[in-house]
């Protein structure tokens, strides 16, 4: 019901963009520019944890792509999840280039309790938001929410790379009756075969890499196959890789 309200409200009330501030629309034309995922690209967090996937990200965090990701997940901005959807899509599309059959996504998990306070799940509707888009343009793809933590974690708000990994280590599973909804043809998926699902696990945003790493640890546990790639909104400017020989090959230089 919570949730019901904050988006009849988003839909019904004058304000500001969310990015910018300006004007009366939700999400104006240059902030909407700027969640496109034009820039899609390689990222790596500085002391990226052991187990950490390759990811993607379309945007860096800042600025008006943070202020619609902060109004989305927690002021209840649910239209907002078009748009980061879109972003969201354009990184899953660069992390998965090159991937035959059908991509799975997989959702980053927040506490129950993050859930209820927000009255939403930011990380499952945008996810949902963006499987609707790739399918639109083609590319077969689904949301699997089959992680959950096993355990209370501290809030990750400001705690630093180190004390995230700890906080996080051992805390995903793979939900009972997970590995069923990921696959499909289970022989093919689960070696990683040609033609079986591929998963990525996306997030809104990166910094550490502490919650993706984790998440990888918990699929590899399930005995599913490893992890295609990751994917995620928004990260920090200085994590692109552009022109990197390792991650991101074919990325210009000068973005």
């Amino acid at each position: 019901m919570r949730g019901g309200w904050r988006e009849l409200a988003g839909l019904v009330l004058p304000v500001g963009c969310a990015g910018c501030g300006a004007g009366r629309e939700p999400l104006c034309g240059g902030c909407r520019a700027a969640l496109s995922g034009a820039g899609a690209a390689c990222v790596r967090p500085a002391a990226a944890p052991a187990g950490l996937p390759e990811v993607y990200a379309a945007a860096a965090y800042g600025g008006a792509v943070r202020g619609v990701v902060l109004a989305h997940k927690e002021r209840g901005a649910l239209p907002l999840a078009g748009a980061l959807g879109t972003a969201l899509a354009a990184a899953v599309r660069a992390a998965a280039a090159g991937c035959a059959g059908e991509l799975v996504l997989v959702p980053v998990p927040s506490a129950l309790r993050r859930v209820r306070a927000r009255g939403h799940d930011p990380g499952r509707r945008i996810a949902l938001a963006a499987s609707a888009r790739l399918r639109r343009a083609g590319v077969p793809a689904r949301v699997a929410s089959v992680l959950r933590l096993n355990r209370a974690v501290a809030d990750q708000a400001g705690l630093g790379a180190r004390e995230r990994r700890a906080n996080l280590a051992g805390a995903l599973e793979v939900s009972r009756g997970g590995v069923e909804l990921l696959v499909t043809g289970a022989s093919a998926a689960v070696a990683g075969g040609p033609g079986g699902p591929r998963i990525v696990l996306v997030d809104d945003v990166v910094t550490t890499g502490a919650s993706l790493a984790e998440a990888a640890r918990a699929v590899r546990a399930a005995g599913l196959a490893p992890v295609a790639a990751a994917a995620v909104v928004a990260a920090p400017a200085g994590s692109f890789r552009w022109g990197d020989p390792v991650h991101n090959p074919d990325r210009p230089k000068n973005p």
